[in-house]
């Protein structure tokens, strides 16, 4: 997941484009767009969402709305956010709880693909298969509970015979607490076609908050097939 051979950069890490080996042809059909160090980064690495900040202390929501009472910008805003929200059902949680519901991948291609997500985050390989050079993107469900979660973050981190060949990071925003789930589709992308681009690769997917706490990592393989599997 990450392959958009047209797409910009935006907040894939590296702002320099280079591609892959601009001296073999089949290579060059992968287009991806990546930095000078990204190269031979293994799966051992940390991901840049992962350093440590110091968010200061955390505050129920009541307690927020408390604090903020007399900063009425700041006061309509949460409100806003939390809608119709029952504070007397969110209870006094300091922490957010994030559970991701559902994953799937559509493509106009084909039936979508519904990806079961394993208690251990470590599916069995492969994962998924994709057909090279077809348009697809990432569909997900979530739900939010107990306060509201600050800076939600999808991050995706592929390799191929060890070198990382895309890093994918996302902002999904700030999210209050509710009963109905909530649901994100990623971008439009496009999978490599070619020689090369064919076969096994890994990949790592996260969901972070801005305090780095991870609420799902999924590592996993996939492969790429000159067609789709049949279904």
């Amino acid at each position: 997941m990450g392959f958009d051979e047209h797409k910009e950069v935006g907040e894939k890490s590296g702002a320099k484009k280079e591609m892959i080996n601009t001296d073999n042809e089949e290579l060059d059909k992968l287009g991806r767009q990546m930095s000078d160090n990204s190269l031979y980064t293994t799966d051992h690495e940390e991901e840049d969402y992962e350093g440590k900040i110091e968010l200061g202390p955390q505050f129920t929501i009541k307690e927020q709305l408390e604090k903020d009472k007399d900063d009425e910008s700041l006061r309509k805003w949460k409100e806003q956010l939390l809608g119709s929200v029952d504070l007397t059902e969110i209870g006094e949680a300091l922490e957010p709880e994030v559970k991701i519901l559902s994953l799937s991948i559509l493509s106009p291609d084909r039936p979508d693909i519904f990806l079961p997500i394993p208690e251990d985050g470590k599916p069995k390989s492969p994962w998924f298969t994709l057909k090279e050079g077809s348009r697809y993107k990432l569909r997900f469900t979530f739900q939010v509970n107990h306060n509201i979660v600050l800076g939600l973050k999808y991050a995706n981190t592929v390799w191929k015979t060890g070198m990382k060949v895309d890093s994918t990071k996302e902002m999904l925003g700030t999210f209050s607490p509710q009963p109905e789930s909530y649901t994100h589709e990623m971008p439009e992308e496009t999978t490599p076609s070619g020689y090369f681009a064919r076969g096994s690769y890994s990949a790592r997917t996260k969901f972070l908050d801005d305090d780095n706490k991870c609420y799902l990592e999924i590592n996993y393989t996939f492969d790429i097939r000159k067609d789709w599997l049949s279904t």
